[in-house]
């Protein structure tokens, strides 16, 4: 008993490391008649992914598009911006300044998935390759890809850039049906480049038979993902895998699919369209391989199987130690964000402060300009009716004055005048009486 609790001990770690494993590996799958539209075999096709280079697919159409509607032609020269210069790999190795025709970046993206082609297709089609890729995701939702967002017109890694197995299916399918005159293109094997003959680097198409073409793609967060065409007597499917965790790999699924799509081994109904697929609805895409920039295994997609149900669900892969490291950045950022905003509330606060003390004082020193200027125009005002009173007081004391002064002069005249005749009239009579005598 002891024996077998100990080998249960020693396997129980083997065994949830290959379960990790294989629940890690899980792809995304969709195969669908391209004469109907009906979906023959699916594995979580409306789970979101990244797409990586099957964006350049969708940067495909908006070319086609302008051809189609005569605003580029395959003859026109395009100049590599510095921008366009300087994308990582895969690429031409375009310079900046250096021409190439629309068809060449055509034949490029298709063969050799080059990122600097593709974008020297977006900027000559919407000026920058930001613009472009605001098209794309407008474009994309017009022709029913509601799950789909694009944020280059590479696939080169980004967060928002998402789609889903249904989406890719829906456009690769469309591509067919728009551009039967370009579509062609997809089946290209190499193309001559300045007089270098540069093969394809898609191996479907390359090996296998009736393979019409069309798409890889490869980043560490979706993993290894193909668009794939074929048509074998009259009946042509088209099939998308997505997070293959080899390059062999997702040949090696998209072979299988292939293989029993074409012999009939799926069980469809019929009653599946990729046009009454449910969408909206497509959740977190997963991080499929341990490489790149972001952390391994931050998000992995997992699987558990409950009858014929699969659900899905993100299982974080990050130890103590990364889980503490990120906690600590959050906290810290948190308490910076909310020392930020108390400086800010408290230059607010005394900024405010300081223009209520300024109007304040602006209002009382004006009251008391006021009142000081109203108090001088009253003891104007005082001063004058003061003067006036006493101007009008003098000239009628002088006129009072006057007036008895003439009384008097008046009757002291009358009253001398009366005693001048007195005595006048007295020496008249002693004159008179002297003369007599």
């Amino acid at each position: 008993m002891t024996t077998v609790k100990f080998l249960l001990l020693v396997l129980m770690p083997v065994w949830l490391f290959l379960v990790s494993d294989v629940s890690y590996g899980r792809h995304a799958a969709i195969l669908i008649d391209a004469d109907s539209g009906s979906v023959l075999h699916e594995v979580d096709a409306g789970h979101s992914w990244y797409p990586a280079s099957l964006t350049k697919v969708m940067t495909l159409y908006m070319t086609f598009d302008a051809l189609r509607a005569g605003r580029i032609q395959l003859e026109d020269t395009l100049t590599a911006s510095y921008h366009a210069s300087r994308q990582p790999n895969s690429k031409l190795g375009l310079r900046a300044g250096e021409n190439l025709t629309v068809e060449e970046a055509v034949l490029a993206t298709i063969t050799r998935s080059a990122n600097d082609a593709a974008v020297v297709l977006a900027e000559h089609l919407a000026g920058t390759e930001e613009n472009f890729a605001i098209k794309m995701t407008s474009k994309a939702h017009a022709l029913g890809m509601y799950d789909t967002h694009f944020m280059n017109a590479t696939g080169l890694p980004h967060e928002w850039q998402v789609t889903t197995p249904r989406d890719m299916a829906l456009l690769a399918w469309k591509v067919q049906r728009d551009f039967p005159n370009y579509y062609p293109y997809f089946s290209a094997h190499s193309f001559n480049y300045k007089g270098t003959q540069l093969r394809g680097i898609n191996k479907f198409t390359a090996n296998y038979p009736g393979a019409e073409g069309m798409k890889t793609g490869f980043t560490c967060g979706s993993g290894y993902n193909l668009i794939s065409s074929a048509n074998q007597n009259g009946k042509r499917l088209i099939g998308v895998v997505l997070g293959g965790m080899t390059s062999a790999q997702r040949y090696q699924l998209m072979t299988e699919m292939m293989d029993n799509g074409f012999s009939n081994r799926f069980n469809a109904d019929g009653t599946k369209n990729i046009n009454n697929m449910p969408t909206r609805y497509p959740g977190t895409p997963p991080y499929q391989l341990g490489c790149g920039n972001r952390a391994p295994g931050t998000h992995v997609a997992s699987y558990s199987n409950n009858g014929s149900d699969l659900t899905h669900r993100l299982v974080s892969k990050s130890n103590s130690a990364d889980k503490a490291k990120l906690v600590s950045r959050i906290k810290t950022a948190s308490k910076a964000r909310s020392a930020g905003k108390i400086k800010v509330a408290s230059k607010a606060s005394s900024h405010s402060r300081s223009k209520f003390a300024t109007n304040t004082k602006s209002v009382g020193r004006s009251k008391f300009v006021a009142s000081s200027k109203s108090s001088a125009a009253k003891s104007k005002v005082a001063s004058k009716a003061k003067s006036v009173s006493k101007i009008k007081t003098a000239s009628n004391a002088k006129s009072v004055g006057k007036s008895k002064t003439t009384r008097i002069a008046k009757s002291v005249s009358k009253g001398k005048s009366a005693n001048i005749v007195k005595v006048s009239n007295k020496t008249k009579s002693k004159t008179t009486h002297y003369r007599r005598s």
